[in-house]
């Protein structure tokens, strides 16, 4: 999916120059442009939640059925009619290459076996058996959570006066049949729930190499300081730090990503140049991300608060927040 605005504004941008000479593959381009908006904003709504209490699940499992089925859909759009078709062109071959790690990247996030991310359906087994809780039937007045009813004891039946068979519950099995009938169907965890969506399988080695790939793509058909090339340095340095665990590569390689925009020497409209510095920006704070956990590693700067007469800084570090526009939902 287009992750962030430079992804999406690229899209929008290639959709338009291809429409004349081809119509398909610009309504196609135009379809995963709108799924990715709408994608972007329910990622964004299911990391706010999952913040509020790591330990428990969201309010209701329809967020990452969403998030998935949309994921899954757009995937089939880019492969079946988008990939195909873009053997001639340069920007839009890239920007294909990395809407397709960037769909299997969700997959690795939130339907992935193993979970490598506390951002999957369910985490701990706590939250396993709360999704495995089953909800009432419907009444016609809301879901029918359990609570118990009171009955005045006038209504209520006597202890003495005997009750029909049919009024003790289910009908006993025949003779023969008790041991079968007492069998329970196996519980449905989330995962195996949304399993009808996709397989519930190992996404990660499958997303990191199609994440090599479109590097390696940026590398070999754009310069250094394209905003395009940065935006998929961006998204694989996230994946590397969230989902592989490689906390030094995420940092290496945006360190080395930003030491090869300094040494471009092509030149960029102003609109590039101001997503690029973006980026940069961006990049910057991933180089550091991770760094601030060990104690007294990092020195705070002076800018960041006061120094007092005995030389010991008093300063206090602030989390960096990416430039507006530039927040990955990913």
């Amino acid at each position: 999916m287009a992750s962030s605005e430079v992804d999406q504004k690229f899209l929008g941008r290639l959709a338009k120059a291809v429409e004349p000479n081809n119509a398909l593959l610009a309504s196609m381009l135009f379809k995963i442009l709108g799924l990715s908006i709408n994608v972007a904003g329910q990622l964004v709504k299911a990391k706010k939640q999952r913040r509020l209490d790591t330990t428990r699940m969201t309010q209701s499992l329809e967020l990452y059925f969403h998030i998935i089925w949309l994921s899954r859909e757009g995937l089939v759009m880019l492969e079946q009619y988008v990939l195909p078709m873009v053997g001639d062109y340069v920007e839009l071959k890239v920007l294909a290459y990395k809407l397709r790690a960037s769909f299997y990247h969700i997959f690795v996030l939130f339907h992935n076996n193993p979970p490598v991310s506390p951002m999957g359906i369910a985490t701990t087994p706590e939250a396993a058996a709360t999704a495995t809780m089953p909800l009432r039937v419907d009444k016609g007045k809301g879901v029918d959570r359990g609570e118990t009813t009171f009955i005045p004891h006038e209504f209520s039946r006597s202890s003495v006066q005997p009750t029909h068979p049919v009024e003790q519950g289910a009908p006993m099995p025949p003779p023969g049949f008790e041991a079968h009938a007492q069998v329970q169907p196996p519980a449905v965890t989330p995962e195996a729930a949304a399993a009808f969506l996709l397989p519930y399988v190992d996404y990660l080695p499958t997303a990191h190499q199609y994440f090599r790939e479109a590097c390696q793509l940026a590398d070999s058909l754009l310069w250094g300081s394209h905003s395009l090339r940065l935006s998929v340095k961006t998204e694989y340095a996230a994946f590397l730090y969230d989902c592989v665990h490689d906390r030094e590569g995420s940092r290496k390689l945006a360190k080395d990503t930003i030491a090869e925009v300094y040494e471009a020497s092509e030149g960029m409209d102003d609109d590039m140049f101001n997503d690029a510095c973006e980026l940069v920006t961006v990049l910057g704070k991933m180089m550091k991300r991770g760094l601030g956990s060990r104690g007294g590693s990092r020195r705070p700067s002076p800018s960041a608060g006061t120094v007092s007469q005995g030389g010991e800084s008093t300063a206090t570090v602030v989390p960096p927040v990416p430039p507006v526009g530039m927040e990955n939902p990913i």
